[in-house]
């Protein structure tokens, strides 16, 4: 599933290609069409990202805003525009760009209201400015479930995905499994505070580095990581290998759902 900083890329780029002018509004699968038909031919006005949801804004009568949630499938191409290919449930073209949906858990249409009760249901979003960090303490110091499967919550940290909690635990050297309710508010604003830096450069770069320059493969004269999801990275589908800091073999099993990584020398917090 994709993790905040690549829906706030997705927001920005749609923003950027197609804001302020009418758009053709198109579902080539056909599962979006009435809704496709409401708001062709109008201005797409915005695109803004709050953790993991993606609201597509037009300047057309109520409703006027398209919910997407990529889940673990779902794919957003922005594109030259060319012939559909594939499942597309949702199309946004001006004639030479086109952006293409495929596969969404959420395509929807809503009003601004419903959009503000949707994003209400979240926590804070480390990407965004105006997020408040109290938010999350709150949910995560009422709470003693792991502090690892608190920050998949997305009222804890909205948009934080499996890596960057991995990374962000092994970063303070926090023990995945500490009950949220014995995490100290200053740890807290520590790991906020470094998820804000990690992620808005995961939106610079399109990637998620999160290994300092001591232990970059430059410094360490080693190979470059090679995954699919890009970046340098200390435990993250790591498991059997040796940890980049102490050498002990990192670990990894399921945790709210998704495989969890950690290192059971570094992370003794």
């Amino acid at each position: 599933m994709p993790e905040g900083h690549v829906i706030h890329r997705l927001a920005d780029a749609l923003t950027a290609d197609f804001a302020g002018r009418p758009v053709r509004v198109s579902s080539p699968q056909g599962r979006f069409a009435d809704e496709a038909s409401h708001l062709d031919g109008h201005d797409l006005v915005t695109a803004e990202a709050w953790g993991k949801h993606l609201f597509v804004s037009f300047d057309v009568p109520l409703p006027s805003v398209v919910q997407i949630h990529l889940g673990l499938i779902g794919k957003l191409m922005i594109a030259p525009d060319r012939a559909p290919w594939g499942q597309v449930r949702l199309r946004i073209s001006d004639g030479t760009t086109a952006a293409d949906l495929r596969g969404p858990q959420t395509c929807r249409l809503i009003t601004v209201e419903q959009q503000t009760l949707e994003i209400a249901k979240l926590g804070p979003d480390p990407i965004r400015p105006d997020a408040d960090p109290e938010r999350g303490w709150s949910r995560l110091h009422a709470s003693g479930r792991p502090i690892a499967a608190l920050l998949m919550d997305q009222q804890v940290a909205a948009g934080v995905g499996n890596i960057y909690r991995a990374e962000v635990l092994y970063r303070h050297r926090i023990d995945p499994y500490l009950p949220g309710n014995q995490v100290p508010h200053e740890i807290w604003r520590a790991i906020w505070d470094d998820l804000v830096v990690l992620m808005a450069d995961g939106v610079a770069m399109g990637r998620i580095d999160t290994v300092t320059a001591d232990h970059t493969p430059e410094a360490m004269d080693r190979p470059p990581r090679i995954d699919r999801h890009g970046g340098e990275v200390y435990v993250y589908r790591r498991a059997g290998l040796p940890c980049h800091v102490c050498g002990s073999e990192v670990r990894t099993e399921p945790l709210a759902g998704r495989n969890l990584y950690w290192c059971p020398t570094c992370q003794h917090r």
